[in-house]
C-alpha cells in the first residue's frame, strides 16, 4: 500500500460530515481502486488522529471496531448489535457528495 493511496483515503475520510458514515468500499471506489476496500480498512487502522476513522464502517453499516460505537453515538448515530440503525439515510457516498 503506497503513501499516495493512504493519503487519498485519509483525505476523503476527513470529508465525511459529523453524524454521517461511509464504507470501506465507497472510499475505495472514490480513490479509483474499487477492489481495495480491505486495504482501505488497513489504512484506516494506521490513520493520523485528524482522520475520523470511526465514520468509516463495513458494508451495510456494520462496525468492525467496537470502540467506535461510543464516538458514533456521541454524533447522534444509533447503533444496535454493532450495526448502524437507519444506515441508508446516514450513508455518505463520496462519489456523489464531493
Amino acid at each position: 500500500m503506497d503513501a499516495y493511496f493512504k493519503e487519498s483515503v485519509y483525505q476523503i475520510s476527513r470529508s465525511i460530515p459529523k453524524g454521517r458514515v461511509s464504507t470501506y468500499g465507497a472510499i475505495a471506489k472514490a480513490v479509483g481502486y474499487p477492489n481495495l476496500s480491505r486495504q482501505v480498512g488497513m489504512a484506516m487502522g494506521l490513520c493520523p488522529k485528524d482522520v475520523p476513522a470511526h465514520r468509516v464502517v463495513a458494508a451495510c453499516g456494520v462496525l468492525r471496531v467496537a470502540e467506535f460505537q461510543e464516538k458514533l453515538e456521541a454524533e447522534g448515530i444509533e447503533i444496535k448489535n454493532m450495526r448502524i440503525q437507519n444506515f441508508k439515510n446516514l450513508f455518505w457516498d463520496p462519489l456523489s457528495e464531493l
